[in-house]
C-alpha cells in the first residue's frame, strides 16, 4: 500500500487521499519503477527495471511503438511524447508520478462527472468512480478519448464547505437554504492543465460501513 503522507503529500489536492488510494489499489501499481507494455490488447512481457535508468531504457525502447503504463499511477507515458528524448525521469519518481497521475485521473473523473450530469448524491459516485477508473486504464469512456480531452471543470463538491448559520431578528440561527448549501464551487477549467488542481473532489463516503 502507498504511504498515506505520501499520498498527502504529493497527489492533487483536487482528489481526497480516500479516493486516491482507491485509484491505485485498482489501476495503479505498488512499485514506482513499474513498467507495463502493451501492443494492442497484449501485454508485452519487458524485464522488471531494479533502477529508474533501467525503467527510462526501458520506456525509451517501446515509447512511439507501444502504448506504456508507468509508476505508481501507472500513469500513460507516451501521452503527447513520440520521441524518447523527450521523457523525463519523473515518469518514475514516486512523487512526480502521484502528482501527474492524480491531477490528470481527476480531470478523467471530471469527464465522467459531467457525463452523469454532475450528481452530488453519495449513491451514485461510486458508480461515478467505478467508471472513472476502467476510463483511466483504457483511455476511453463513452467514445471519447479522456486523455486528449480538455477539462470540463464544473464538478460540483459533493460536501459543501462549513457556512456559518444566518441568524434571524430574534436571535436564532437559520440553517443554509438547500440552494445556499449545494450551490457549485467556482473553479473553472484552466486550458486543460492535467497538473493544475481542479475542483475537489469529496467521495468521503465511499468505502465507509
Amino acid at each position: 500500500m502507498v504511504d498515506a503522507a505520501l499520498i498527502k503529500q504529493c497527489s492533487n489536492p483536487a482528489l481526497r487521499p480516500a479516493i486516491v488510494e482507491a485509484f491505485i489499489a485498482r489501476a495503479g501499481s505498488q512499485d514506482p519503477l513499474a513498467v507495463t507494455v502493451r501492443s494492442g490488447n497484449r501485454v508485452v512481457l519487458v524485464p522488471k527495471p531494479t533502477t529508474p535508468d533501467e525503467a527510462m531504457k526501458l520506456i525509451g525502447k517501446h515509447i512511439g511503438r507501444n502504448t506504456l503504463r508507468v509508476g505508481i499511477t501507472q500513469y500513460p507515458a507516451g501521452l503527447g511524447i513520440m520521441e524518447a528524448g523527450a521523457l523525463k525521469p519523473d515518469l518514475v519518481d514516486a512523487c512526480a508520478n502521484l502528482r501527474m497521475g492524480t491531477a490528470l485521473f481527476a480531470r478523467v473523473y471530471r469527464i465522467v462527472m459531467k457525463w452523469y450530469g454532475n450528481p452530488t448524491g453519495k449513491e451514485v459516485l461510486p458508480e461515478v468512480l467505478d467508471d472513472a477508473i476502467i476510463a483511466w486504464q483504457t483511455g476511453y469512456f463513452e467514445g471519447t478519448a479522456v486523455f486528449r480531452t480538455p477539462d470540463p471543470g464544473g464538478v460540483e463538491v459533493d460536501e459543501p464547505a462549513a457556512q456559518e448559520p444566518a441568524r434571524n431578528t430574534a436571535g436564532k440561527s437559520e440553517e443554509p437554504s438547500y440552494e445556499e448549501q449545494s450551490a457549485p464551487a467556482e473553479d473553472p477549467a484552466r486550458d486543460g492543465d492535467p497538473d493544475t488542481a481542479g475542483i475537489r473532489i469529496d467521495l468521503s463516503g465511499i468505502g465507509a460501513k
